[in-house]
């Protein structure tokens, strides 16, 4: 299905909406955390878990949504979808109870699946094989923005409305788009009745996905790779705020900052493309995360480091990651064709699980330092640099080779 030019920006900006809403929610509300456990009378490690619950949510609910929206056609697995995490929302908002936000986090990290799931397969739907491409290179670069702008608008509602505002402020973003799903966003694909939501079908195409080697070795390294990001998600509130003392206002300031190595990254990993092979750019990107891990580990063992030095370690740590997290993504993708929708949804859902283990295991390892964060960060990055390592694998720098059809 083809989009008149005059709807194809408002397509793009409701797409792009619904790509953000994970990473959104995921920032938003990281400066609170501080605050979150003081109301709630528990911990911060408790607390953590609330981000770990949303990871494990998102982990689950892509391999969900991928057969309903086949089935049912793209909107309303969508509006469902919309509709449950504003309510999963204002339950956060409204919980006295740190066990009762750790639940509600999960039913909306389900809620939030919807946007990022669909918002994936509708690109496909509208703009065709040729421009879907550069599409989806815009929608990654709105992703990457969300984390600039997510902690520091988190900090403003913090500083005017305590935490239970940001649960609020979240409910009616949501709401917003879903109005803008409703009465703007055209139905790009039917419903298929013929589709089976049977297990066996839906297992039988995953496990095809899953058994490729070339998909294993890079779903795994970009996840493990992705998943020294989460540990930074949760363990940088904590080092941040209560070790170095920053107010929330900062705390949003420097993440900002760091996030903006993403951008950054991600953006010139276009240009090194036209000279470079996907493979070589991912190898090399992921031995100088590795390095630049291992010397954040040590200093915080040794206690050598302070705020100046940690921001500019894991700033070049999370601008190697946009170097990995596109290749890897492309190279895990590339030998499907008719097995592209559930390829897509088992890689997020692998790199989402990923990234919920490293952020349990900060949660757990949660000492009063900077190490379990550093540890976590460290050893995800060097285990994906040891998968390319060991593996046999090579394939072309093309990325063309035996695809399922």
């Amino acid at each position: 299905m083809t989009v008149a030019h005059r709807h194809r920006f408002l397509i793009f900006i409701i797409l792009g909406l619904l790509s953000a809403i994970g990473p959104f929610s995921i920032d938003m509300y990281l400066p609170g955390f501080d605050a979150i456990a003081a109301s709630l009378d528990t911990s911060v490690a408790h607390i953590q878990l609330s981000l770990t619950s949303f990871f494990v949510g998102i982990a689950s609910g892509q391999i969900v949504y991928g057969p309903l929206l086949d089935r049912f056609g793209r909107k309303m697995p969508l509006i469902v979808g919309l509709v449950i995490y504003i309510a999963a929302s204002i339950s956060c908002a409204l919980t006295n109870s740190a066990d009762h936000l750790i639940a509600y986090r999960f039913v909306q990290a389900l809620g939030s699946c919807g946007g990022m799931v669909a918002s994936r397969a509708m690109v496909r739907d509208f703009f065709g094989p040729t421009e879907s491409a550069r599409v989806f290179s815009m929608l990654m670069l709105v992703i990457g923005i969300s984390p600039i702008l997510a902690p520091t608008v988190g900090s403003f509602v913090m500083v005017h409305w305590h935490w239970h505002g940001i649960f609020v402020v979240l409910s009616l973003i949501a709401l917003g788009i879903l109005a803008l799903v409703v009465f703007f966003l055209p139905e790009s694909r039917g419903p298929n009745p013929e589709m089976s939501l049977l297990p066996r079908p839906i297992t039988r195409s995953y496990w095809q996905v899953f058994r490729n080697q070339q998909f294993l070795t890079y779903a795994f390294a970009g996840g493990l790779a992705s998943s020294g990001l989460y540990a930074y998600l949760a363990g940088s509130p904590y080092v941040m705020i209560n070790l170095y003392g920053l107010d929330e206002s900062q705390y949003g300031l420097v993440f900002a900052l760091i996030a903006s190595a993403l951008v950054t990254a991600s953006q010139l990993n276009r240009y090194l493309l036209t000279k470079y092979s996907s493979e070589k750019i991912a190898r090399v990107a992921l031995i100088v995360q590795s390095a630049i891990g291992m010397l954040l580990l040590v200093l915080c063992l040794t206690d050598l480091i302070n705020l100046y030095l940690m921001v500019a370690l894991i700033f070049l740590f999370l601008g190697s990651q946009g170097f990995v997290f596109p290749n890897t993504s492309a190279l895990a993708l590339a030998p499907f064709s008719r097995l592209a929708g559930s390829a897509s949804a088992l890689l997020g859902s692998l790199q989402m699980a990923c990234g919920a283990l490293s952020s349990g295991l900060v949660s757990y390892f949660h000492n009063g330092t900077s190490v379990p964060m550093a540890a976590v960060m460290a050893g995800c990055a060097g285990l994906a640099m040891l998968i390319l390592s060991v593996n046999s694998l090579q394939p072309s720098g093309s990325l063309r080779g035996r695809t399922h059809r």
